[in-house]
């Protein structure tokens, strides 16, 4: 049982750059008052929850998100509790669990190379898979080219 106003809202993570990822979440729409936002995840059932290391931090010092490093997303799920407390008494917590590969932003593909010859009058376009951390066959991707005429 909470207090209304304090509920986060709109909590999302995004993975980057194969191996960061942030977590940020819109607090309750109180007055900046003295509530604070305690981020804890895990990467499995049997585990204890792990605090942030690295908060992002509103005008009013309150934590809206978490930066963490060194991710790896073979565990494919992973825990996320929040409690939010008020003067130093936990009044609320917000539990979601996200499926890690879901949430990757994959990296452009790698070393593109285009060779158009006029012989031929078509180009050919070679490139190679983005970096990632879980993805172990290339196959797996699928890949959008859009060509304009300038």
């Amino acid at each position: 049982a909470g207090m209304t106003g304090t509920a986060i809202e709109n909590f999302v993570c995004i993975i980057f750059n194969v191996s960061f990822m942030n977590c940020t979440w819109h607090v309750g729409r109180t007055e900046a008052g003295d509530t604070q936002y305690f981020l804890y995840w895990k990467t499995s059932k049997k585990e204890d929850y792990t605090g942030c290391q690295n908060y992002i931090k509103d005008n009013y010092g309150r934590h809206t998100g978490c930066r963490f490093q060194n991710v790896t997303i073979e565990n494919k799920r992973a825990f996320f509790l929040v409690n939010v407390s008020r003067s130093g008494q936990n009044i609320q917590s917000y539990k979601k669990t996200i499926f890690l590969y879901e949430i990757e932003k994959l990296t452009p593909p790698l070393n593109v190379t285009v060779n158009c010859t006029e012989s031929s009058h078509g180009c050919e376009i070679q490139w190679q898979p983005p970096h990632t951390s879980h993805v172990k066959r290339s196959d797996c991707f699928k890949y959008e080219i859009v060509i304009e005429n300038k």
